[in-house]
């Protein structure tokens, strides 16, 4: 597949403060200039996908289309193994309206804890990210990646946002939550892309983008 390289101006196609920090970061270093959907006062478009890949590209279609410029769109969530992949691409749902993350936590407890007798594994869970860059003229590109790791309970650190203070990665002795954003989401050499969205990233990095 031929990669079409991304410079210049983008749209970040979000309303989410703490995905736009991140994005925004992991953006910085390959010079470019980024403006959010939120910031332009865009409509968020119906996530109708039956994945988070189909969902990402929902988003930065509609961005690209309304401003005419490239749109990054991410959708990332937690998939819980003793949940059947719960709350999965419905992560930001069960926050409700008022993005009630410790709700969402709180449910994502209480349902695990019901099946952990008869399974050992309940609380294994990864987190997913698939990202996309749409174009105006309707080339798109897409990178997906996940981090595995266990849920801990009560939630521990008051860094990142949504379910990383109940997450613990593979092979780290603290949760997202307790992470600092080079530490979660760092690239190389400030940090290791060990989150979901950082490894997606790279991937997208080594396709699209040069480092300034």
């Amino acid at each position: 597949m031929n990669h079409r390289p991304l410079n210049g101006r983008l749209v970040i196609a979000t309303h989410n403060p703490g995905k736009l920090r991140e994005m925004r970061e992991l953006l910085a270093p390959f010079g470019i200039e980024a403006v959010s959907a939120g910031e332009l006062g865009l409509a968020e478009p119906e996530e109708t996908g039956s994945s988070f890949r189909a969902n990402a590209r929902i988003k930065a279609e509609a961005a690209a289309a309304a401003t005419g410029l490239p749109a990054f769109a991410d959708d990332s969530g937690l998939a819980v193994d003793g949940l059947d992949g719960a709350p999965g691409i419905h992560s930001a749902r069960w926050a409700g309206p008022d993005k009630n993350f410790r709700r969402a936590m709180e449910k994502v407890e209480a349902d695990v804890a019901t099946r952990l007798a008869g399974n050992p594994d309940a609380r294994r869970a990864h987190f997913v990210s698939a990202l996309c860059v749409a174009w105006p003229d309707n080339h798109v590109e897409e990178f997906e990646a996940r981090v595995d790791g266990v849920l801990v309970w009560p939630p521990r650190g008051d860094k990142g946002f949504g379910y990383d203070p109940m997450f613990l990665p593979d092979g780290h002795d603290r949760t997202f939550g307790e992470m600092s954003s080079d530490e979660k989401h760092g690239l190389p050499p400030k940090g290791k892309g060990l989150s979901h969205r950082a490894r997606a990233f790279l991937k997208l990095a080594e396709a699209c983008l040069v480092r300034q």
